[in-house]
């Protein structure tokens, strides 16, 4: 997921200004939305994706109509799997939509399927994708180790006595990890889960374990504050809020690239006029610069304004195949 750089902000806001002039047009000929629509966040308030929902939120709703409201409710539960399958029960008018994510519709689907109920492809309706970000291999502030190199050898020294955190098993970091387990040399350290990122990050600023790989929203505030250390992004590219901190693929795993993600989506079967007026107005959305910004200040780095339900059901269809990959590679069976 790449940031749009300062120099294109003048054409967004053209673009932009195209969209305010036309929002009638995002309506749809049912007269669609004629009562507030629920946005689901199947988390906690006040994470990544509920900060990227209530900017979506916001800003969405003056697309679809002068007096269209849209109200985020939270459902949180399984890693995102309790909002994404009440979603899924609701009906297909609009008026309830999901602000998935990775761990919600693709990782928990792919390393849990007997704890998550539902086809992220064939069960929802794409919108749009919203926007994601890298995952960051991050240690202690008190660690010994500078570099991922410098990890790398120390784990591989002491086989099963290094141990790491995540979120939760079967989310985005533990998929994450793995997947960094195998393409490091076979790694072998005990995996540690938490309840959640924050706990993580309490974790690691205790030295409690040696390393995590968390996502950037989760992490951001820590490596400005220096309770904890990031050694590698998990982008192909390096992160403008951290550009001293190197990729993964440059460190010599070529081609390693996993992003956290932000997915729009509703039940499926929504009727086409109402497709296109949520996706036409989550377009406009997007292609505002004040919108950009405060994403990107949320740690999640803004999808293009180009994105369509067809383009977005085939990254989710893709992204879904790849953490099935890793999952037989890891030989993880987990809730089988």
């Amino acid at each position: 997921m790449r940031v749009v750089p300062r120099r294109s902000l003048p054409l967004l806001s053209a673009v932009a200004a195209l969209w305010r002039h036309g929002g009638a047009a995002a309506q749809s000929s049912s007269g669609f939305p004629e009562r507030p629509i629920s946005l689901v966040v199947p988390f906690l308030a006040g994470g990544s994706t509920d900060i990227a929902a209530r900017i979506l939120a916001e800003r969405m709703a003056p697309h679809l109509g002068t007096a269209a409201r849209i109200i985020v409710e939270n459902r949180a539960g399984a890693g995102g799997s309790v909002g994404a399958e009440w979603v899924r029960h609701r009906a297909p008018d609009g008026y309830t939509l999901l602000l998935g994510s990775a761990s919600a519709l693709a990782t928990n689907p792919a390393a849990l399927p007997g704890q998550t109920p539902y086809d992220p492809v064939e069960h929802f309706t794409p919108v749009a994708l919203v926007g994601g970000g890298p995952m960051v291999l991050v240690v202690p502030a008190s660690s010994r180790f500078r570099t991922a190199e410098e990890l790398f050898a120390a784990v591989k020294a002491a086989p099963g006595q290094r141990t790491w955190a995540t979120s939760g098993a079967g989310g985005i970091g533990h998929l994450t990890g793995e997947f960094l387990k195998i393409e490091a040399g076979g790694l072998q350290a005990e995996h540690v889960p938490y309840r959640g990122g924050s706990a993580v990050m309490e974790a690691l600023a205790k030295g409690e374990v040696d390393y995590s790989l968390e996502v950037l929203a989760s992490t951001a505030s820590h490596l400005r504050d220096g309770l904890s250390r990031g050694l590698a992004v998990s982008s192909r590219a390096r992160h403008p809020l951290f550009p001293d901190i190197p990729t993964l693929d440059e460190l010599g795993l070529k081609g390693f690239e996993i992003t956290t993600w932000n997915i729009l989506a509703g039940p499926r079967g929504l009727p086409a006029d109402i497709l296109d007026a949520l996706s036409r107005a989550a377009r406009a959305a997007l292609a505002e610069p004040g919108v950009r910004e405060r994403l990107a200040a949320a740690g999640v780095d803004p999808a293009e304004a180009t994105t369509t339900p067809d383009s977005t059901r085939d990254f989710l269809r893709s992204e879904l195949a790849k953490f099935r990959g890793i999952v037989e590679r890891a030989g993880l069976r987990l809730g089988r």
